[in-house]
């Protein structure tokens, strides 16, 4: 082995400095010769004595000193090697596959082996795998569990070629291959007080008493003041049970403080506050909801309190009766399985529709836009704007790009008809053709941006206002200047119904329009059978006073036979999945409005004794179209959420990037999973 190590560098130079005198001494020796021939052959004697002594040193010494510089090395090695074999930080050394070929002290007792141990590692730290092996000289990290200990692992990739490299006293023949260095790192206290200080962060909240005017109203007067205190009680005793501060700042909104490891207890019990509290009942007809929202993670105190209110109005936006919390980034939802309580009050409707009728009054154009496939109650209440805009004397369009079955009979109505203007409907490109900053954008029956019919207009225009019926999600349009979103109403077309008697005393709606507002109420609630109440029927008796036909409208709705076949067609191939869901898919067909049909079909599937909730899936342009219906036994939005749609308590919708297996896979697996969780 030794044969073939070689000197190089200074030591080599070094070594052989005798022989490069001896060329020295030659050109001297030649020179004597030029003097005098006698005192060079003296030399030359001397020179060839020098010259034999010199190789016979070099080559003797050479061993001797090749020996002493390997056994130098190989004791500073073991000084190495004796430091890194009592390091505390656990260090081990792997061969390409990563199996362990060393290990230093703190290394052994860790994992609890020998030092022959020859094995791979992963045999001891299953997390790492081959894949995790650094593929360059850049460090690979990653963190594993121990037991109850928590590590950082560090691996570098160390080439033999970089050790041969840093020898500068000797050349050593062609290395192949690497090892790897292994490096553990405790970090359990340091995760501890991580943690520790994570769940001292402050979580900031506010309750609300969702129908507490209603309530009150229900009660005799010498009971309100029990039935308040009770309300307090439960929630103070809720509060502080998990060690929060709860404070009441008027008589139904409470502000609460609590640490964040209280709002894991909360989340955990998936904040049994919400039904604890509908047992209060001294008289009270109806029970008592609340509506919570709390805020955590943000970078500051007051970042929390305005996450906890963007939780707030989003669940009162959403209903009620459910807690909402916001964190930086991810928003979770608690609750929410009752049905709404209607509000019998219309000041808010007049209200909204005085701020309404001044912001069209200031502007030149009015543009309404509904959600993308409209449907009847989109184009409806899309039909009511327009003509309390008309009423203004304001320019003013629909936006609509596709034209489906179930408006296709309505909207021929005002296409060529010389009381409406050719250009009252636009579309997409059209309407961004057209719009600037004196524009009016009102957005009717979707909250939501990506659903609309055209969402590049919601950044074209600086003046934008909503009006919807469907719950809100974390999907907002953020920067609508009048937003009223009331999930109790039972469609758009009852909203826009209400906000036309109090917009303008001049308006005066034509028989046609009623017609598509009526038809809104009628498809939205099944034939006033689903999510309807009083301010429904009094939407609905306004709207017969204004022309709105009852025939006309049935027959405007009447399927054809190609349709209705489809309609029975899901019926009959419905699956009951779980004993009381009722799935179906639409089969392929070239009607214009699938989506439409599969919504009926679903409408039908409830009337099946013991399906409490039903699915019709339609595979149309690339989606999977969703329409989901309950009575009120399921929360079908909830539902639908979870594959990235929304909707209502008893009515809802999805949309997915799949093929209509997956879909059909992916639903039942929602469903599975909420009902083992509890959610429904």
């Amino acid at each position: 082995m030794r044969r073939g190590v070689k000197f190089k560098g200074q030591l080599k130079l070094y070594m052989r400095w005798p022989m490069f005198l001896i060329v020295l001494l030659l050109a001297m020796n030649v020179a004597m010769y030029a003097l005098d021939k006698r005192a060079g052959i003296l030399m030359t004697i001397f020179v060839c004595i020098y010259a034999a002594i010199v190789v016979v040193l070099y080559y003797y010494n050479k061993q001797i000193f090749v020996n002493e510089m390997i056994n130098f090395a190989t004791g500073y090695g073991q000084i190495q090697k004796k430091l890194l074999q009592e390091l505390e930080i656990p260090y081990t050394l792997l061969d390409e596959n990563g199996r362990v070929i060393w290990m230093n002290t703190a290394f052994k007792d860790l994992v609890g082996k020998n030092r022959d141990y020859k094995k791979s590692i992963t045999n001891l730290f299953p997390t790492i795998t081959k894949d995790k092996f650094p593929v360059n000289e850049e460090a690979t990290k990653l963190h594993i569990s121990v037991d109850t200990a928590d590590y950082r692992v560090e691996m570098h990739k160390i080439m033999m070629e970089h050790i041969a490299e840093s020898v500068s006293l000797l050349e050593t023949e062609e290395f192949e291959g690497y090892l790897i260095a292994v490096y553990l790192f405790d970090e359990t206290e340091l995760n501890r007080y991580i943690k520790a200080n994570k769940e001292q962060q402050l979580v900031a909240g506010l309750i609300y008493i969702d129908n507490y005017d209603e309530v009150i109203e229900g009660v005799e007067e010498v009971r309100s003041s029990l039935l308040v205190a009770l309300i307090d009680r439960k929630i103070n005793k809720y509060i502080s049970g998990i060690d929060g501060i709860v404070k009441k700042m008027e008589k139904d909104k409470y502000f609460v403080v609590m640490k964040q490891v209280c709002l894991e207890q909360l989340e955990a019990k998936r904040f049994e506050l919400l039904d604890d509290v509908k047992t209060v009942s001294i008289g009270n007809e109806i029970p008592i909801t609340l509506s919570i929202g709390l805020g955590v993670g943000g970078n500051t105190y007051i970042q929390n309190y305005e996450y906890a209110r963007n939780a707030i109005d989003l669940a009162l936006g959403r209903g009620g009766d459910q807690a909402i919390v916001k964190r930086k980034d991810k928003i979770v939802y608690y609750g929410g399985k009752s049905k709404q309580v209607e509000k019998n009050t219309r000041v808010k409707a007049r209200v909204k529709a005085q701020a309404l009728r001044e912001l069209i009054e200031n502007k030149d154009k009015v543009m309404v836009m509904g959600h993308k496939i409209g449907d009847v109650d989109s184009f409806g209440a899309a039909i009511g704007i327009y003509r309390a805009a008309k009423t203004m004397n304001k320019r003013t369009h629909v936006v609509i790009n596709e034209i489906t079955t179930s408006v296709r009979k309505m909207i021929d109505g005002f296409i060529d008809n010389p009381d409406y203007e050719e250009d009252m409907f636009l579309n997409s490109v059209q309407a961004k053709e057209i719009i600037d900053n004196n524009t009016l954008l009102v957005v009717v029956d979707v909250n939501r941006p990506s659903y609309t019919e055209c969402p590049e207009l919601l950044n074209m225009c600086k003046t934008i206002v909503v009006l919807d019926h469907h719950r809100q999600t974390a999907e907002v349009i953020d920067n609508a200047v009048l937003s009223y979103v009331e999930p109790y109403a039972s469609s758009a077309c009852e909203m826009v119904a209400e906000i036309l008697q109090y917009i303008d005393d001049n308006v005066k709606i034509r028989s046609m329009e009623a017609d598509c507002l009526y038809a809104g109420i009628i498809i939205d609630t099944d034939s006033f059978v689903n999510k309807t109440g009083v301010r429904t029927f009094e939407a609905a008796a306004f709207l017969r006073r204004n022309g709105a036909d009852v025939t006309r409208v049935r027959k405007m709705f009447r399927d054809d036979m190609a349709e209705y076949k489809a309609r029975a067609e899901i019926v009959r191939n419905a699956e009951v999945y779980l004993g009381s869901y009722a799935i179906s898919v639409l089969p392929e067909t070239d009607l214009d409005s699938p989506t439409i049909i599969g919504a009926k079909a679903a409408n039908e599937l409830l009337n099946i004794v013991g399906v409490k909730a039903s699915f019709v899936l339609t595979d149309f342009s690339e989606k999977v179209y969703i329409s989901a219906r309950s009575i009120d036994e399921v929360n079908v939005q909830i539902i639908m959420e979870k594959l990235g749609g929304g909707g209502h308590l008893s009515v809802a919708g999805a949309q997915l990037q799949c093929d209509v297996n997956e879909a059909v896979q992916r639903l039942k697996d929602t469903l599975s999973e909420m009902i083992e969780k509890g959610e429904i």
